[in-house]
């Protein structure tokens, strides 16, 4: 599905990622965790093509980037992201910035088919959000808004769903609402790649995990062998307990960092 071979990224005088080596697999859905500037969104950036290596290669569903055309393999894959969002207009309905996705469109200058529009409010009554199908998009919450993001890829039939924290600022209930739905992705055929800073965000639909701390993989594999207390402790400098419930983890800071 997803290789990613030798990536190194230079600006200047600063490595953002060294030598990063993950194959992700058909069937596999991957979160990838780490501290905050470690290259987790660069990451993200070179799977959908928009930022390239300094050196090394990039695979995605078969295409090998600088040998294909972007735009078809961008059909191909979904992307949820604050700066995707911020771009959808506040003022048009909530279905018509779901049908958008249809067209990879930011927003409609013409008539909108019916069949889409269907699609679109079905996929908002999916997720509990019918009874807002019509509602002005800005006048969602914070949480609202993301799900109707995601039923905004969902509208598209991707092969691959790729999510840069999607839960980044909303509250306890909104945070589990919107998780609710990720989760439920595993009724769909479709392979999700996922960036958190929170490790209690992987919900049981993820299989793999991998960890990155300064631009370098600091482990990868099944999610119960890579979320240990020492691995976390190498990535975070952090010690914790690790907890798991239902296929879940979930941490806990050990008093007085011993």
């Amino acid at each position: 599905m997803i290789s990613l071979q030798h990536l190194t990224l230079r600006r200047e005088e600063s490595l953002i990622l060294d030598d990063v080596s993950l194959e992700m697999k058909d069937g596999e859905n991957w979160a990838i965790l780490g501290r905050n500037g470690s290259g987790k969104t660069t990451l993200l950036e070179m799977m959908t093509g928009y930022l390239f290596p300094s050196s090394g290669s990039v695979e995605v569903l078969g295409y090998k980037y600088g040998q294909c055309d972007l735009r078809e393999v961008r059909k191909e894959i979904g992307y949820i992201g604050p700066s995707l969002m911020e771009k959808m207009s506040l003022t048009d309905p909530v279905w018509e910035v779901v049908a958008t996705g249809a067209y990879a469109y930011l927003r409609f200058y013409q008539d909108i088919p019916a069949k889409v529009k269907k699609q679109a409010i079905n996929l908002l009554e999916d997720m509990n959000l019918g009874s807002m199908a019509y509602h002005p998009f800005g006048t969602l919450s914070q949480g609202e808004r993301k799900k109707a993001m995601l039923a905004r890829c969902l509208i598209a039939n991707p092969k691959l769903l790729i999510m840069d924290e999607p839960c980044a600022g909303l509250d306890l209930f909104e945070r589990e609402k919107m998780l609710a739905e990720v989760d439920k992705l595993r009724q769909r055929n479709v392979s999700v790649v996922y960036v958190t800073h929170h490790v209690e965000e992987i919900v049981p639909l993820f299989t793999h995990v991998a960890l990155i701390r300064g631009g370098k993989l600091a482990g990868a594999g099944p999610k119960a062998e890579i979320l240990t207390k020492e691995m976390i402790l190498a990535t975070y400098d952090i010690p914790v307990d690790v907890e798991w419930d239902s296929g879940r983890p979930w941490i806990k800071i050990r008093p007085g960092g011993k």
